[in-house]
């Protein structure tokens, strides 16, 4: 037999490799730990309340949606496989209409949308309004301070109100009081306490997220958002902008480190201490280049 004839019969296989390449990058991506999260929910665990509401809203919604899927497939295979077209046999028979199977998928579809909304705005104000602080906690955050626009007040009043403002590629915190404080990255909160947040960008669209800590709130130029979260337990909480801002969106991350009331005072304090030395350094450094000029 000719070789081109061969050939032509007998194609040589394609090389695996790509595809084992691509496999297994693939497999990287998925066994990296934060592209689980908290496997198939949002995370929560040792968040805030609204955090909690978000996730048990999810799962309530995932079981429902994980029923229904597996009744339709239910059907379909089951339908795929006794209806199927034997060798030999007759065509199974060819159903047009079917108008009670009809009226009640119908029902059943509209009650299923009916339970979610009820759900849904039954958890809804509980994610939106802020709840009190802590009482042995409250008076560590800094003096009184109410929430954002179109933010409720936080019971009692006692909570703490911080300026989140989104910069390609960082986020800088303000913080209220007689001095100035401010950080960057890093958000430090106390414990216990109830802290609403005035979101806003000064360039382009961000979006802060800190996903045990609840939804994530968009940070839009000219426009400020509102979310909170109370954290009753010290620790650090990772996230970052969940919003493609430009080239270093990747980079643009962002940290909550809860402390106890007393390490939160002591850092407030050291914060603008720090920050007025700096401004003094700066101030005479321009001093000496004003006067070393011509």
């Amino acid at each position: 037999m000719p070789a081109a004839l061969r050939a032509a019969r007998f194609p040589r296989p394609r090389s695996a490799a790509p595809l084992a390449v691509l496999g297994a990058v693939a497999l990287l991506l998925t066994a990296a730990p934060a592209a689980f999260g908290d496997a198939i929910t949002p995370e929560h665990a040792g968040g805030s309340r609204n955090a909690d509401d978000i996730h048990t809203l999810y799962v309530i919604a995932l079981s429902i949606g994980a029923v229904i899927f597996v009744l339709v497939e239910g059907v379909l295979v089951t339908s795929l496989i006794r209806f199927r077209k034997r060798r030999g046999g007759d065509l199974p028979a060819q159903i047009r209409g079917n108008t009670p199977l009809e009226v009640g998928w119908t029902i059943g579809a509209a009650s299923i949308v009916l339970i979610l909304a009820v759900l849904t705005f039954a958890y809804l104000s509980d994610i939106k309004n802020p709840q009190r602080s802590a009482a042995a906690t409250a008076n560590g955050a800094g003096g009184i301070q109410l929430a954002a626009l179109g933010q409720p007040k936080v019971p009692g009043g006692q909570g703490l109100q911080i300026h989140v403002n989104g910069q390609q590629y960082l986020w800088r915190y303000d913080y209220p009081g007689k001095d100035q404080v401010f950080s960057y990255v890093d958000m430090y909160v106390p414990v216990g306490t109830t802290v609403t947040l005035k979101i806003t960008s000064s360039d382009v669209a961000h979006s802060w997220w800190i996903p045990k800590l609840g939804g994530k709130a968009d940070a839009i130029p000219g426009h400020t958002n509102d979310t909170w979260f109370r954290i009753n337990k010290a620790g650090t909480y990772a996230g970052q902008c969940a919003e493609l801002c430009g080239e270093g969106h990747a980079d643009m991350r962002a940290r909550v480190i809860a402390l106890p009331p007393d390490q939160f005072k002591a850092w407030m304090a050291r914060q603008a201490a720090d920050i007025k030395d700096s401004q003094a350094k700066l101030s005479l450094a321009r001093q000496i280049r004003g006067e070393g000029s011509p």
